[in-house]
């Protein structure tokens, strides 16, 4: 199909700068649509060299990421002495047995890029809007392209995207407001946390097999894969995100991972959090609750 987009934005990967939109020029839209699934936990898939995603210091006897204990690596030089000591402290408690609380396991919205944990996510494309549905507890996210940021940006849960098409194979998104006054503030399953500052940067692109290698492997290494999902033989085209995070609160220096995501089982499954009250954790939480009742 073909829309207009603009043709390119400098975005400024370790600071938030006003996204300015460009002439408009007729290009070639990749299409993003359908159902993909990345069926990996944790989800990221850490870069082979140079500022990345933190990993699970706790390892299967194969070697990859003990999903039992989730101790996020706090010794990553990406991590400021505050939030280094915040991973230790959800490290030792899942050392412990303690299963922490945490936006996925509370039924609460799960930011960027935590929000990766998810096996599918469904795109629908627009020309004027991307509308990305995941699988877990109807997380949807909205993406407007071709616009700015307001000047005055309302935090939220999924916080302010906006995106456009560039050199005719990627979609960038660019994402800031990411509500910091919420239950559970952190940005992946290692219990990071964030701040206000939170600026993050997606580049989706379509990759042939070939390409998609590299990150399908450094996705073995590291994450338990569920089996089932993807087809094994699958060699058509991949989709993987590159994503950048920077927050000068929390993070020493912009830092960047992958999720390359397949081609499977082509139905949408709907998984959703049962809220309860029975202590789980080392605490009682309050889960989401509605001031009335909807019926």
């Amino acid at each position: 199909m073909r829309v207009i987009a603009p043709a390119a934005l400098t975005l400024l990967i370790c600071g938030i700068a006003p996204l300015a939109v460009p002439a408009a020029e007729t290009t070639e839209v990749p299409d993003f649509s359908g159902l993909w699934w990345h069926p990996a936990l944790p989800g990221p898939e850490p870069l082979a060299s140079g500022p990345t995603t933190i990993i699970n210091r706790a390892r299967t006897p194969q070697g990859i990421s003990d999903y039992a204990q989730l101790v996020g690596d706090y010794t990553n030089p990406i991590l400021k002495p505050g939030a280094a000591a915040t991973v230790r402290k959800f490290g030792d408690m899942s050392r412990a047995g303690i299963l922490f609380p945490s936006p996925a396991n509370q039924c609460w919205p799960e930011p960027g890029p935590y929000i990766y944990k998810n096996f599918a996510v469904e795109l629908f494309q627009k020309p004027d809007e991307i509308t990305l549905i995941y699988d877990q507890d109807h997380e949807v996210r909205h993406i407007r392209l071709n616009s700015s940021h307001p000047p005055k940006v309302t935090p939220s849960w999924y916080g302010d995207s906006v995106g456009h098409y560039e050199g005719g194979d990627m979609l960038v998104v660019d994402t800031v407001g990411i509500r910091t006054d919420r239950p559970f503030p952190m940005i992946d399953l290692y219990g990071t946390p964030y701040s206000s500052a939170l600026h993050m940067v997606e580049r989706y692109r379509l990759i042939d097999y070939n390409e998609a290698k590299d990150g399908l492997e450094r996705n073995r290494k590291e994450n338990m894969v569920v089996q089932g999902r993807v087809d094994p033989n699958y060699r058509g085209k991949y989709l993987q995100i590159l994503y950048t995070v920077d927050d000068p609160g929390v993070f020493t220096t912009a830092w960047s991972a992958t999720v390359t995501f397949g081609k499977g089982d082509p139905d949408f499954p709907e998984t959703v959090c049962a809220e309860n009250f029975h202590v789980y954790y080392s605490q009682d939480e309050k889960v989401p609750t509605a001031k009335r009742p909807d019926f």
